[in-house]
């Protein structure tokens, strides 16, 4: 193993600062490529879908939960799989265990699910065993063979204007390697992260970075999140309240 050299620490700053040059420049150009994606055309789902849920069949637009936009994930867990009837596929495990509460998506506008052909007492036992909690549905009819991941994983995501849902966006392979945290499947969307920053097309639903955090368990309680909080802790200040903030 040809290790790379040992430096001083003066030395071993401006080496990073020179990597950091780089780095920036792959941040801009992520962002300019979801900005991109935000203004990929959309393509109308005319198709009736067939899933089974916790609660029984569902269509692809109950999928949605009542919200704007929809990111589902194509796992691989049926029979003829590795690992049947124990494990879903290594990687679609490797993939399960990178997600984020699904609550931070659900607050910008954003339902996620997993989606596989296990019927669902085999998904609710394997959720139980390896911890996930995402929203996870069997697949009814042929809407895998329809969206590229009949054969291969995938992540495709859709909105919906009413009851018309658009797919917008796919993507697999190495693609996928990277999702699980919550700005990597906001930036797979129509909508993005909704954030003023955003390079986004005129009149879309954006609000002040970081104001919409909150805490995962809290969500039910805006009046928690970031933005309302920051704005009590300013009020305490000038008040004169030794109160704090992060």
């Amino acid at each position: 193993m040809k290790t790379p050299p040992v430096v001083t620490a003066t030395e071993w700053e401006a080496a990073r600062e020179q990597l950091l040059v780089k780095e920036k420049e792959l941040t801009r150009a992520r962002d300019a490529l979801a900005a991109q994606r935000r203004r990929m055309p959309w393509l109308a789902v005319g198709k009736p879908y067939e899933f089974t849920g916790p609660g029984g069949p569902a269509s692809l637009l109950d999928l949605f939960e009542g919200r704007r936009q929809l990111v589902i994930y194509r796992a691989f867990f049926e029979p003829g799989v590795v690992g049947w009837p124990d494990h879903a596929c290594h990687g679609c495990s490797m993939m399960a265990d990178q997600v984020a509460d699904v609550v931070h998506l659900n607050a910008r506008d954003t339902a996620f699910a997993y989606a596989s052909r296990a019927p669902q007492a085999d998904i609710v036992r394997l959720k139980e065993r390896m911890g996930w909690t995402m929203p996870w549905y069997t697949i009814t009819s042929d809407w895998d063979v329809d969206f590229g991941v009949d054969q291969w994983h995938g992540t495709n995501a859709f909105i919906r204007e009413g009851d018309q849902v658009y797919r917008t966006y796919f993507v697999n392979n190495r693609g996928d390697e990277a999702l699980g945290s919550t700005w990597s499947y906001l930036d797979l969307t129509a909508l993005g992260r909704q954030e003023t920053w955003e390079d986004s097309p005129a009149g879309y639903p954006q609000s002040a970075p970081y104001d919409w955090w909150n805490w995962h368990d809290e969500y039910d309680h805006p009046e928690l999140a970031q933005g309302p909080l920051k704005q009590r802790v300013a009020a305490a200040a000038a008040s004169g309240d030794p109160g704090g903030c992060c």
